[in-house]
């Protein structure tokens, strides 16, 4: 990945974490990781946990952020979800899976959509 990508969807994850955290939810992980793989954010929400996948992009000539989220980084996603959960301890009321996608311009503020139970 070069220095450009891995610059635009850490300012993509910045964005997504402070919305999400401006909307209630609280930040357990951020980049949590493991042999499997990673997870962009966990959070909680009230008595459920949420695990954020963010999708930062400059534009929207190759379709919406969201649409980068294929079968199998679901998949994935839920694998990683259920190793966090044996790893850490804890026992949610309910599990979540949220996408947030990031649209960045060349001039301004991101825009940012937040996709609840996206999977």
């Amino acid at each position: 990945m070069t220095t450009q990508r891995r610059a635009v969807g850490a300012y993509g994850e910045r964005v997504a974490a402070q919305h999400l955290q401006e909307h209630g939810l609280v930040i357990l992980d951020r980049n949590w990781r493991c042999s499997d793989g990673e997870v962009d954010l966990v959070l909680r929400d009230g008595s459920d946990i949420v695990f954020c996948e963010v999708k930062t992009r400059r534009g929207d000539a190759f379709g919406s952020p969201a649409a980068a989220v294929t079968y199998r980084k679901v998949c994935k996603l839920r694998q990683l979800a259920l190793r966090w959960i044996a790893e850490t301890g804890i026992r949610p009321r309910g599990i979540r899976f949220d996408v947030v996608e990031v649209l960045m311009p060349a001039h301004g503020a991101g825009q940012v959509t937040h996709i609840r139970a996206a999977f």
